[in-house]
Protein backbone atom coordinates (compact mmCIF):
# COMPACT_ATOMS: atom_id res chain seq x y z
CA UNK A 1 0.00 0.00 0.00
CA UNK A 2 1.68 3.59 -1.40
CA UNK A 3 0.60 5.35 1.51
CA UNK A 4 1.49 3.09 3.89
CA UNK A 5 4.23 4.64 5.73
CA UNK A 6 2.33 7.96 6.20
CA UNK A 7 -0.21 6.35 7.58
CA UNK A 8 1.64 5.16 10.45
CA UNK A 9 3.34 8.58 10.76
CA UNK A 10 -0.51 9.91 11.11
CA UNK A 11 -1.71 7.33 13.42
CA UNK A 12 0.87 6.21 15.68
CA UNK A 13 1.02 7.66 19.34
CA UNK A 14 2.62 10.39 19.34
CA UNK A 15 4.83 12.63 22.08
CA UNK A 16 2.78 15.32 23.93
CA UNK A 17 3.62 19.08 22.88
CA UNK A 18 3.67 21.96 25.59
CA UNK A 19 0.29 22.22 25.63
CA UNK A 20 -0.38 18.57 26.28
CA UNK A 21 2.13 18.89 29.30
CA UNK A 22 0.73 21.61 30.73
CA UNK A 23 -2.44 19.66 30.35
CA UNK A 24 -1.51 16.56 32.21
CA UNK A 25 0.41 18.79 35.16
CA UNK A 26 -2.68 20.81 35.87
CA UNK A 27 -4.32 17.48 35.66
CA UNK A 28 -2.19 15.81 37.99
CA UNK A 29 -2.09 18.96 40.72
CA UNK A 30 -5.96 18.81 40.84
CA UNK A 31 -5.78 14.64 41.69
CA UNK A 32 -3.32 15.83 44.30
CA UNK A 33 -5.50 18.38 45.43
CA UNK A 34 -8.27 15.70 46.11
CA UNK A 35 -6.30 13.18 47.42
CA UNK A 36 -4.91 15.46 50.49
CA UNK A 37 -8.94 16.46 51.08
CA UNK A 38 -9.80 12.93 50.61
CA UNK A 39 -6.82 12.21 53.13
CA UNK A 40 -8.56 14.55 55.14
CA UNK A 41 -11.82 13.59 54.89
CA UNK A 42 -10.88 9.85 56.49
CA UNK A 43 -8.94 10.90 59.02
CA UNK A 44 -11.81 13.37 60.42
CA UNK A 45 -14.46 12.00 58.59
CA UNK A 46 -17.62 12.75 57.11
CA UNK A 47 -18.23 15.66 59.25
CA UNK A 48 -15.82 17.80 56.53
CA UNK A 49 -18.60 17.06 53.90
CA UNK A 50 -22.50 18.93 53.85
CA UNK A 51 -23.63 15.76 53.85
CA UNK A 52 -26.27 15.15 56.90
CA UNK A 53 -29.10 12.53 58.26
CA UNK A 54 -31.15 13.91 55.46
CA UNK A 55 -28.62 14.90 52.54
CA UNK A 56 -27.19 11.50 52.63
CA UNK A 57 -26.09 10.84 49.23
CA UNK A 58 -24.52 14.15 48.08
CA UNK A 59 -22.37 15.17 45.49
CA UNK A 60 -20.32 12.06 45.34
CA UNK A 61 -23.77 9.70 44.45
CA UNK A 62 -24.23 12.21 41.72
CA UNK A 63 -20.76 12.22 40.21
CA UNK A 64 -21.20 8.14 40.53
CA UNK A 65 -24.62 7.85 38.37
CA UNK A 66 -22.94 10.57 35.72
CA UNK A 67 -19.39 8.44 35.43
CA UNK A 68 -22.14 5.11 35.45
CA UNK A 69 -24.06 7.04 32.38
CA UNK A 70 -20.50 8.17 30.49
CA UNK A 71 -19.69 4.82 30.78
CA UNK A 72 -22.36 2.84 28.99
CA UNK A 73 -22.89 4.57 25.61
CA UNK A 74 -19.38 4.03 24.78
CA UNK A 75 -19.45 0.62 24.82
CA UNK A 76 -22.92 0.04 23.80
CA UNK A 77 -22.54 2.22 20.52
CA UNK A 78 -19.44 0.21 19.80
CA UNK A 79 -20.94 -2.46 20.76
CA UNK A 80 -23.79 -1.52 17.92
CA UNK A 81 -21.55 -0.14 15.13
CA UNK A 82 -19.03 -3.40 15.57
CA UNK A 83 -22.19 -5.86 14.93
CA UNK A 84 -23.82 -3.71 12.51
CA UNK A 85 -20.28 -3.66 10.35
CA UNK A 86 -21.04 0.25 9.95
CA UNK A 87 -18.03 1.85 7.93
CA UNK A 88 -17.88 4.78 9.35
CA UNK A 89 -17.26 3.92 12.33
CA UNK A 90 -13.62 3.18 12.41
CA UNK A 91 -11.95 6.27 13.86
CA UNK A 92 -14.64 6.70 16.81
CA UNK A 93 -14.91 3.36 18.25
CA UNK A 94 -11.31 3.18 20.19
CA UNK A 95 -12.02 6.77 21.33
CA UNK A 96 -15.84 5.61 22.73
CA UNK A 97 -14.05 2.43 24.00
CA UNK A 98 -11.44 4.76 26.04
CA UNK A 99 -13.98 6.85 27.48
CA UNK A 100 -15.94 4.20 28.79
CA UNK A 101 -12.95 2.26 30.25
CA UNK A 102 -11.75 5.82 31.64
CA UNK A 103 -15.73 6.47 33.39
CA UNK A 104 -16.58 2.99 34.51
CA UNK A 105 -12.89 2.90 36.40
CA UNK A 106 -13.81 6.06 38.46
CA UNK A 107 -17.02 5.11 38.73
CA UNK A 108 -15.85 1.99 41.14
CA UNK A 109 -13.70 4.27 42.90
CA UNK A 110 -16.34 7.28 43.03
CA UNK A 111 -18.05 5.14 45.23
CA UNK A 112 -15.45 3.89 47.52
CA UNK A 113 -14.88 7.39 48.21
CA UNK A 114 -18.59 7.86 49.13
CA UNK A 115 -17.79 5.21 52.01
CA UNK A 116 -17.21 6.39 55.22
CA UNK A 117 -15.55 3.65 56.75
CA UNK A 118 -13.52 2.95 53.09
CA UNK A 119 -11.80 -0.17 55.20
CA UNK A 120 -15.06 -1.67 55.34
CA UNK A 121 -15.30 -2.32 51.77
CA UNK A 122 -14.46 -6.24 51.17
CA UNK A 123 -17.30 -6.47 53.68
CA UNK A 124 -19.38 -6.05 50.67
CA UNK A 125 -18.22 -9.22 49.20
CA UNK A 126 -18.08 -11.15 52.03
CA UNK A 127 -21.55 -9.94 53.90
CA UNK A 128 -23.45 -8.48 51.30
CA UNK A 129 -26.81 -9.43 50.99
CA UNK A 130 -28.54 -10.49 47.10
CA UNK A 131 -31.70 -9.12 48.58
CA UNK A 132 -30.29 -5.29 48.01
CA UNK A 133 -29.91 -3.23 44.93
CA UNK A 134 -26.26 -2.36 45.98
CA UNK A 135 -25.28 -5.88 46.37
CA UNK A 136 -26.79 -6.05 42.45
CA UNK A 137 -24.15 -2.64 41.42
CA UNK A 138 -21.33 -4.49 43.44
CA UNK A 139 -21.44 -7.25 40.86
CA UNK A 140 -22.66 -5.48 37.90
CA UNK A 141 -19.70 -2.80 37.98
CA UNK A 142 -16.59 -5.14 38.03
CA UNK A 143 -18.21 -7.13 35.34
CA UNK A 144 -19.10 -4.72 32.81
CA UNK A 145 -15.72 -2.91 33.65
CA UNK A 146 -13.48 -6.35 32.54
CA UNK A 147 -15.81 -6.67 29.27
CA UNK A 148 -14.94 -2.88 29.01
CA UNK A 149 -11.42 -3.43 28.84
CA UNK A 150 -11.69 -6.23 27.04
CA UNK A 151 -13.51 -4.59 24.27
CA UNK A 152 -10.65 -2.12 24.46
CA UNK A 153 -8.11 -4.53 24.47
CA UNK A 154 -8.69 -7.01 21.90
CA UNK A 155 -9.19 -4.81 18.76
CA UNK A 156 -5.64 -3.76 19.78
CA UNK A 157 -3.68 -6.59 19.33
CA UNK A 158 -2.62 -5.85 15.07
CA UNK A 159 -1.73 -2.38 16.60
CA UNK A 160 0.06 -3.59 19.45
CA UNK A 161 2.25 -5.92 16.82
CA UNK A 162 2.73 -3.07 13.72
CA UNK A 163 4.15 -0.76 16.83
CA UNK A 164 6.66 -3.01 18.02
CA UNK A 165 8.18 -3.12 14.60
CA UNK A 166 7.77 0.68 14.03
CA UNK A 167 9.22 1.16 17.31
CA UNK A 168 11.94 -1.69 17.28
CA UNK A 169 14.69 0.66 16.40
CA UNK A 170 14.26 4.01 17.88
CA UNK A 171 12.41 3.58 20.96
CA UNK A 172 13.38 -0.50 21.86
CA UNK A 173 11.73 -0.29 25.34
CA UNK A 174 8.49 1.14 24.26
CA UNK A 175 8.76 -1.66 21.21
CA UNK A 176 9.45 -4.69 23.93
CA UNK A 177 6.61 -3.81 25.55
CA UNK A 178 4.27 -3.02 22.77
CA UNK A 179 5.55 -6.72 21.85
CA UNK A 180 4.40 -8.27 24.87
CA UNK A 181 1.01 -6.83 24.64
CA UNK A 182 0.58 -7.75 20.63
CA UNK A 183 0.18 -11.14 22.50
CA UNK A 184 2.28 -12.20 19.55
CA UNK A 185 0.02 -11.45 16.86
CA UNK A 186 1.03 -12.42 13.16
CA UNK A 187 -1.66 -11.52 11.30
CA UNK A 188 -2.24 -14.99 10.32
CA UNK A 189 -5.68 -16.36 9.06
CA UNK A 190 -6.38 -18.31 12.66
CA UNK A 191 -5.51 -15.59 14.96
CA UNK A 192 -8.18 -13.35 12.84
CA UNK A 193 -10.50 -15.87 12.89
CA UNK A 194 -10.35 -16.15 16.67
CA UNK A 195 -10.06 -12.69 17.27
CA UNK A 196 -13.09 -11.80 15.38
CA UNK A 197 -15.05 -14.08 16.96
CA UNK A 198 -13.40 -12.81 20.60
CA UNK A 199 -14.80 -9.27 19.44
CA UNK A 200 -17.74 -10.13 18.08
CA UNK A 201 -18.85 -12.15 21.90
CA UNK A 202 -17.74 -9.39 23.82
CA UNK A 203 -19.64 -6.87 21.87
CA UNK A 204 -22.75 -8.84 22.47
CA UNK A 205 -21.90 -9.26 26.25
CA UNK A 206 -21.36 -6.03 26.84
CA UNK A 207 -24.75 -4.99 25.53
CA UNK A 208 -27.21 -6.53 28.17
CA UNK A 209 -24.59 -5.59 30.86
CA UNK A 210 -24.91 -1.90 29.69
CA UNK A 211 -28.25 -2.11 30.58
CA UNK A 212 -28.24 -4.29 33.47
CA UNK A 213 -25.67 -1.52 34.72
CA UNK A 214 -28.04 1.16 33.98
CA UNK A 215 -31.25 -0.76 35.66
CA UNK A 216 -29.83 -1.73 38.65
CA UNK A 217 -28.59 1.80 39.08
CA UNK A 218 -32.16 2.99 38.45
CA UNK A 219 -33.64 0.87 40.85
CA UNK A 220 -31.05 1.43 43.74
CA UNK A 221 -33.16 4.63 43.77
CA UNK A 222 -37.21 3.86 42.86
CA UNK A 223 -36.70 1.26 45.47
CA UNK A 224 -36.65 3.64 48.12
CA UNK A 225 -39.84 5.18 48.17
CA UNK A 226 -39.14 8.42 48.07
CA UNK A 227 -41.20 11.39 46.31
CA UNK A 228 -38.59 12.13 42.85
CA UNK A 229 -37.36 8.25 42.74
CA UNK A 230 -40.99 6.60 43.30
CA UNK A 231 -41.25 5.78 39.81
CA UNK A 232 -41.79 2.78 37.31
CA UNK A 233 -39.98 4.77 35.08
CA UNK A 234 -36.65 4.82 36.04
CA UNK A 235 -34.52 2.22 34.35
CA UNK A 236 -35.59 4.12 30.73
CA UNK A 237 -35.23 7.24 32.16
CA UNK A 238 -31.51 6.39 33.48
CA UNK A 239 -30.99 4.47 30.27
CA UNK A 240 -31.72 7.65 28.04
CA UNK A 241 -30.23 9.90 30.21
CA UNK A 242 -26.85 8.14 29.96
CA UNK A 243 -26.88 8.01 26.11
CA UNK A 244 -26.98 11.67 26.10
CA UNK A 245 -23.96 12.12 28.35
CA UNK A 246 -21.94 9.33 26.68
CA UNK A 247 -22.28 10.65 23.29
CA UNK A 248 -21.93 14.44 25.02
CA UNK A 249 -18.77 13.14 26.11
CA UNK A 250 -17.75 11.26 23.41
CA UNK A 251 -18.17 14.43 20.77
CA UNK A 252 -16.22 16.81 23.19
CA UNK A 253 -13.23 14.02 23.51
CA UNK A 254 -13.30 13.57 19.38
CA UNK A 255 -12.80 16.65 18.65
CA UNK A 256 -10.55 17.53 21.31
CA UNK A 257 -8.29 14.52 19.97
CA UNK A 258 -8.97 15.79 16.26
CA UNK A 259 -7.97 19.10 16.71
CA UNK A 260 -4.55 18.09 19.00
CA UNK A 261 -3.60 15.07 17.02
CA UNK A 262 -4.16 16.77 13.52
CA UNK A 263 -6.38 14.29 12.59
CA UNK A 264 -9.25 15.96 10.20
CA UNK A 265 -7.90 13.72 7.76
CA UNK A 266 -9.50 10.92 9.09
CA UNK A 267 -11.86 12.39 11.24
CA UNK A 268 -13.77 14.17 8.77
CA UNK A 269 -16.99 16.55 9.22
CA UNK A 270 -19.21 13.50 8.25
CA UNK A 271 -18.27 11.74 11.11
CA UNK A 272 -19.34 14.86 13.37
CA UNK A 273 -22.62 14.90 11.13
CA UNK A 274 -23.14 11.48 12.18
CA UNK A 275 -22.52 12.15 15.58
CA UNK A 276 -24.65 15.33 15.92
CA UNK A 277 -27.82 13.31 14.53
CA UNK A 278 -26.91 10.55 17.29
CA UNK A 279 -26.83 13.16 19.75
CA UNK A 280 -29.97 14.76 18.41
CA UNK A 281 -31.95 11.52 18.68
CA UNK A 282 -30.54 11.43 22.24
CA UNK A 283 -32.02 14.27 23.33
CA UNK A 284 -35.34 14.34 21.54
CA UNK A 285 -35.90 10.93 23.82
CA UNK A 286 -34.22 12.34 26.89
CA UNK A 287 -36.23 15.09 26.63
CA UNK A 288 -39.55 13.26 26.11
CA UNK A 289 -38.93 11.31 29.27
CA UNK A 290 -38.12 14.18 30.93
CA UNK A 291 -41.74 15.41 30.26
CA UNK A 292 -42.91 12.34 31.12
CA UNK A 293 -41.50 12.43 34.51
CA UNK A 294 -42.24 15.81 35.60
CA UNK A 295 -45.60 16.27 34.24
CA UNK A 296 -47.57 12.93 35.12
CA UNK A 297 -47.02 13.93 39.30
CA UNK A 298 -47.57 16.97 37.87
CA UNK A 299 -51.58 16.04 36.74
CA UNK A 300 -51.48 13.58 39.92
CA UNK A 301 -51.41 16.49 42.17
CA UNK A 302 -50.29 14.24 45.41
CA UNK A 303 -49.41 16.71 48.28
CA UNK A 304 -45.38 15.46 48.52
CA UNK A 305 -45.08 15.20 44.37
CA UNK A 306 -46.53 18.51 43.73
CA UNK A 307 -44.29 20.26 46.75
CA UNK A 308 -40.93 18.29 44.94
CA UNK A 309 -41.79 20.36 41.49
CA UNK A 310 -42.52 23.68 42.85
CA UNK A 311 -38.40 23.18 44.27
CA UNK A 312 -37.36 22.29 40.78
CA UNK A 313 -39.39 24.50 39.06
CA UNK A 314 -39.47 27.93 41.10
CA UNK A 315 -37.69 27.16 44.31
CA UNK A 316 -34.32 26.45 45.57
CA UNK A 317 -33.39 24.45 42.48
CA UNK A 318 -35.12 26.16 39.57
CA UNK A 319 -31.63 27.85 38.38
CA UNK A 320 -30.02 24.33 37.87
CA UNK A 321 -33.26 22.65 36.61
CA UNK A 322 -34.05 25.01 33.92
CA UNK A 323 -29.73 25.27 32.80
CA UNK A 324 -30.13 21.33 32.51
CA UNK A 325 -33.30 20.98 30.32
CA UNK A 326 -32.95 24.29 28.33
CA UNK A 327 -29.20 24.74 27.99
CA UNK A 328 -28.58 20.63 28.19
CA UNK A 329 -31.28 19.58 26.22
CA UNK A 330 -33.72 22.19 23.79
CA UNK A 331 -30.66 24.36 22.70
CA UNK A 332 -28.70 21.17 21.45
CA UNK A 333 -31.58 20.25 19.99
CA UNK A 334 -32.49 23.10 17.99
CA UNK A 335 -28.82 23.80 16.98
CA UNK A 336 -28.23 20.20 15.79
CA UNK A 337 -31.69 19.87 13.92
CA UNK A 338 -29.59 22.14 11.44
CA UNK A 339 -26.40 20.77 9.39
CA UNK A 340 -24.32 23.83 9.90
CA UNK A 341 -24.73 23.13 13.55
CA UNK A 342 -23.45 19.42 12.98
CA UNK A 343 -20.27 20.93 12.11
CA UNK A 344 -17.14 20.17 14.25
CA UNK A 345 -17.09 23.50 16.20
CA UNK A 346 -20.65 24.10 16.97
CA UNK A 347 -20.77 20.40 17.99
CA UNK A 348 -18.01 20.75 20.36
CA UNK A 349 -20.11 23.48 22.26
CA UNK A 350 -23.02 21.83 22.24
CA UNK A 351 -21.31 18.60 23.76
CA UNK A 352 -19.80 20.51 26.51
CA UNK A 353 -23.41 22.21 27.10
CA UNK A 354 -24.89 18.90 27.15
CA UNK A 355 -21.95 17.29 29.48
CA UNK A 356 -22.93 20.23 31.81
CA UNK A 357 -26.09 19.54 31.86
CA UNK A 358 -25.98 15.71 32.62
CA UNK A 359 -23.66 16.36 35.52
CA UNK A 360 -25.83 18.76 37.28
CA UNK A 361 -28.80 16.68 36.10
CA UNK A 362 -27.36 13.84 38.13
CA UNK A 363 -27.26 16.73 41.28
CA UNK A 364 -30.90 17.25 40.78
CA UNK A 365 -31.78 13.63 40.72
CA UNK A 366 -30.09 12.98 44.05
CA UNK A 367 -30.04 15.83 46.05
CA UNK A 368 -34.04 17.79 45.75
CA UNK A 369 -35.36 14.09 46.44
CA UNK A 370 -33.25 13.33 50.29
CA UNK A 371 -34.45 16.95 51.25
CA UNK A 372 -37.98 16.09 50.88
CA UNK A 373 -38.76 13.13 53.43
CA UNK A 374 -42.47 11.44 54.04
CA UNK A 375 -41.65 12.91 57.28
CA UNK A 376 -41.53 16.78 57.91
CA UNK A 377 -37.81 17.78 59.03
CA UNK A 378 -37.73 19.13 62.47
CA UNK A 379 -35.74 19.63 65.68
CA UNK A 380 -32.24 19.75 63.42
CA UNK A 381 -29.95 22.48 62.35
CA UNK A 382 -31.31 24.94 59.62
CA UNK A 383 -28.01 24.19 57.28
CA UNK A 384 -29.72 20.53 57.39
CA UNK A 385 -32.91 21.46 55.46
CA UNK A 386 -30.42 22.10 52.82
CA UNK A 387 -27.12 20.97 50.90
CA UNK A 388 -24.72 22.21 49.01
CA UNK A 389 -20.81 20.24 48.71
CA UNK A 390 -18.43 21.39 50.89
CA UNK A 391 -15.18 22.52 50.14
CA UNK A 392 -13.94 19.05 50.84
CA UNK A 393 -16.61 17.17 48.54
CA UNK A 394 -15.92 19.77 45.42
CA UNK A 395 -12.02 19.05 45.69
CA UNK A 396 -12.65 15.65 45.68
CA UNK A 397 -15.14 15.58 43.00
CA UNK A 398 -13.07 17.61 40.85
CA UNK A 399 -9.70 15.15 41.23
CA UNK A 400 -11.83 12.16 40.09
CA UNK A 401 -13.10 14.22 36.88
CA UNK A 402 -9.28 14.60 36.69
CA UNK A 403 -8.36 11.34 37.12
CA UNK A 404 -10.73 10.12 34.53
CA UNK A 405 -9.40 12.85 31.72
CA UNK A 406 -5.94 11.63 32.75
CA UNK A 407 -6.26 8.10 32.38
CA UNK A 408 -8.30 9.14 29.00
CA UNK A 409 -5.15 11.26 28.28
CA UNK A 410 -2.43 8.41 28.76
CA UNK A 411 -4.44 6.03 26.97
CA UNK A 412 -4.04 8.54 23.76
CA UNK A 413 -0.40 8.97 24.49
CA UNK A 414 0.38 4.98 24.71
CA UNK A 415 -2.63 3.27 22.34
CA UNK A 416 -3.32 4.39 18.25
CA UNK A 417 -6.25 6.55 18.80
CA UNK A 418 -7.33 5.47 15.18
CA UNK A 419 -7.20 1.63 14.59
CA UNK A 420 -4.01 1.42 12.26
CA UNK A 421 -4.39 -2.07 10.79
CA UNK A 422 -8.01 -1.53 10.19
CA UNK A 423 -7.94 2.17 8.45
CA UNK A 424 -4.85 0.14 6.14
CA UNK A 425 -6.94 -2.16 5.08
CA UNK A 426 -10.09 -0.16 4.42
CA UNK A 427 -8.00 2.44 2.53
CA UNK A 428 -6.09 -0.83 0.39
CA UNK A 429 -9.96 -2.03 -0.35
CA UNK A 430 -11.01 1.66 -1.33
CA UNK A 431 -7.91 1.78 -4.11
CA UNK A 432 -8.60 -1.92 -5.19
CA UNK A 433 -12.16 -0.84 -6.02
CA UNK A 434 -11.15 2.50 -7.75
CA UNK A 435 -8.53 0.46 -9.94
CA UNK A 436 -11.14 -1.99 -11.15
CA UNK A 437 -13.92 0.38 -11.30
CA UNK A 438 -11.26 2.53 -13.42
Amino acid sequence: MKNYDKLLNDLAPQKFGKKGVIWTISLTVLIVLGIAAYIDQVIQGQIVTNMNDYALWGVYISNFVFFVATSFVGTITVAVLRLTKNAWRTPIVRIAEIISVAAIIMAGLTIMIDMGRPDRLLYLFIHGRMQSPIIWDVIIIPTFMAISLLLLYFPLLPDFAILKRHYKDSKPTQSKWYGKLSLNWTGSDAQKSIQLKSIHMIALLIIPAGFMLQTVDAWLFSTLFRVGWDSTNMGAYFISGASVAGVGALVAVVYVIRKSYKLEEYITDFHFDKLGKFLVLTCLIYLYFNINEYLVPEFTSKKEEVTHLNVLVTGEFAPLFWFVIIGGLIIPIVVLLFKKGRKPFPMFLMSLLVVLGSWWKRYLIVTPTLLHPFLPIQGVPESWHHYFPSIHEWLITIATLAMALLIITVLVRYVPIIPIQRTADEQEELELNKNTKS
